[in-house]
């Protein structure tokens, strides 16, 4: 008798429960631009000078979905080199006359072919990896980014290796224009990445 009236509380307890705690429906749906930013080296020291591109082309194979798998993978962007912004004027035309202008092509591309979602920490960001296939000088490498979810915002960054895209003459090009400012040392990996805002709405699932 114990047993049956313990395993009926027991019952009863879990059901209350569930109903405590309807099951949720989330839908994600981006809400504003693509930014993309990078951050290049020069010195012995390693002194970082970042920014942005101001003409960025971004696609997304849907607007809204109930994961990211479905609004961001096959998600493709388009970069205008020429639209590069240190906040330095002087800076960006060396960087189009002396580094872009050294490769083919005046875009560079790049495309989301995978998403590896790390397992979720309550009350954390969400987390993972992006794998991105970049195209740039008529070369194209696949590219890890790393990416976190927090408060509306998606952030993603990773490394690329110039010499993974051939770039060392332009690399040559833009240390040599440099050469003093740069005191002869322009490194060959540059950190990139983008953010964008994405709106996450959860309502209760109703029950039939």
């Amino acid at each position: 008798m114990y047993k049956i009236i313990l395993s009926t509380l027991l019952a009863s307890t879990l059901l209350l429960a569930t109903e405590a705690k309807p099951q949720m429906h989330c839908t994600l749906t981006q809400k504003g631009p693509v930014t993309v930013n990078w951050k290049a080296y020069k010195t012995p020291a390693k002194l970082g000078v970042g920014g942005t591109f101001d003409t960025v082309k971004y696609s997304a194979p849907k607007k809204a979905g109930i994961n990211f798998k479905e609004i961001l993978l096959g998600a493709t962007v388009i970069i205008d080199e020429k639209s590069v912004n240190s906040k330095n004027k002087g800076r960006d035309a060396k960087l189009v006359s002396f580094f872009f202008d050294q490769m083919q092509g005046d875009t560079i591309e790049a495309k989301i072919v995978d998403i590896l979602p790390q397992n979720r920490e309550k009350g954390k960001p969400k987390t993972g990896t992006l794998i991105t296939q970049i195209t740039m000088n008529g070369i194209t490498r696949k590219i890890p980014l790393h990416y976190s979810y927090d408060q509306g915002i998606l952030t993603a960054q990773g490394v690329i290796d110039l010499f993974d895209f051939s770039a060392s003459k332009a690399l040559h090009t833009i240390n040599k224009a440099c050469f003093d400012k740069h005191q002869g040392k322009t490194w060959n990996d540059v950190d990139i990445g983008f953010s964008m805002p994405i709106e996450a709405v959860c309502e209760p699932v109703k029950i039939q």
